[in-house]
């Protein structure tokens, strides 16, 4: 069974040579890593992985940038395998991971989606544990062992808490490629894919075993966002969507953590201190705002 590992790209050289060095790791080794570079101004890129010589592997360059969410559509449209996986341009696959889902797969056959055990790491590839870490695995469903998760009981834990990490995780292609990449987000659109596929009647394999590690770093554009504060416009926006679907659907539990959207606010209040002592008052602004709104 051939993965397809689609891999969009922009951003800090070296770490996406590591991020690469990592798939090619896999013990697992029918895979083709589909790359889709928007545009990083680096001329050496391209250079660098033609000297990999690995038939696997194939590269292109967008002409024009195209953003996160586009580039992402436009890697999705090229998966034609059964499994995929979006990596994150600066995580780090253990060689476990693609092993570990095909195996969850076969054995798994009703799941559309498969998170394993992660471990994070910051900029600097040190173990990392901030108060983001701590509250995903306080909402994390609890158990031991690969389970199935689904419906409405799923939705409220990921509206809570946004337990998963997206690069981390496996996908049936079909049900990916059905649904969809919803355009007008930029930030939540990975949190937004899964409540999707859920609202749908799709099922969540959840594992603990570890395949994974996921960097979390000051400089990424989403912790940029944050700080600035310009992400929580799209979480309310994404918020009172989910609300307003998740009604509808009768998933009155659901709808009403959506409407209170309670960890998003206390995110937005926990990044004030560090707005203000880099003096980013329209951040401070922005952030104030989404938490007493």
């Amino acid at each position: 069974m051939t993965v397809d590992v689609l891999f969009p790209y922009y951003g800090d050289v070296t770490l996406m040579k590591e991020a690469v060095r990592s798939v090619l790791r896999q013990s697992y080794g029918d895979f083709r890593l589909i790359v889709v570079d928007d545009g990083y101004p680096d001329p050496s890129i391209p250079g660098w992985f033609e000297s990999l010589g690995d038939a696997r592997i194939s590269y292109e360059r967008n002409e024009t940038n195209l953003g996160a969410n586009a580039n992402y559509m436009k890697c999705l449209g090229k998966a034609t395998n059964e499994l995929l996986v979006v990596m994150g341009a600066d995580d780090v696959m253990l060689p476990n991971h693609l092993e570990w889902l095909v195996d969850r797969a076969q054995r798994f056959p009703e799941a559309d989606m498969f998170q394993p055990g992660v471990f994070v790491i910051d900029q600097n590839s040190a173990p990392s544990n901030t108060m983001v870490e701590r509250a995903k695995e306080h909402y994390r469903p609890k158990g031991t062992g690969p389970r199935l998760i689904s419906g409405e009981d799923a939705a409220v834990s990921l509206l809570r808490g946004a337990w998963m990490y997206f690069p981390s995780l496996g996908w049936r292609t079909a049900t990916m490629q059905r649904i969809g990449f919803r355009p007008e987000y930029n930030v939540v659109q990975d949190l937004c894919m899964v409540l999707d596929i859920l609202m749908q009647g799709g099922k969540l394999l959840l594992d603990d075993y570890a395949t994974f590690l996921y960097r979390r770093h000051s400089g990424s554009d989403s912790s940029r966002r944050a700080l600035e504060g310009t992400r929580f416009d799209e979480e309310r926006a994404f918020f009172r969507a989910m609300a307003a679907e998740m009604g509808e659907l009768g998933w009155t539990r659901a709808a009403s953590v959506a409407k209170r959207r309670i960890s998003s606010r206390l995110h937005a209040a926990s990044l004030m201190p560090k707005a203000v002592a880099n003096r980013k008052w329209t951040g401070v602004r922005n952030l104030s705002s989404h938490v007493v709104s």
